[in-house]
């Protein structure tokens, strides 16, 4: 690896993603080979097909929101705990 740093100039950033905006325009990832975007045919599905999968992830995040508020809860207690024991601590050395 190189020890030499570059900066990161406005311009710099802008030559790469212009570059990287080319590539991605002239060639497109399908299957490992390479195939020119004009000849990739592109499925259309109906949203309600996605609607249950959609659903279940909706629910999964709103499970773990409340997951997540309990362990806050808990977290809070232990760190209450932690103070008083430092105090403890403290006032007896």
């Amino acid at each position: 690896m190189s020890k030499r740093v570059r900066r990161i100039t406005p311009s710099f950033l802008r030559r790469i993603v212009k570059e990287e905006a080319r590539k991605l325009q002239s060639e497109v990832v399908v299957g490992g080979d390479l195939t020119p975007v004009e000849k990739i045919d592109v499925e259309e599905v109906d949203a309600s097909e996605y609607a249950g999968s959609l659903e279940k992830e909706i629910d999964h995040i709103k499970a773990l929101k409340i997951h997540e508020r309990r362990l806050i809860k808990q977290i809070k207690k232990i760190r209450e705990a932690k103070k008083i024991l430092a105090n403890r601590i403290a006032s007896k050395v």
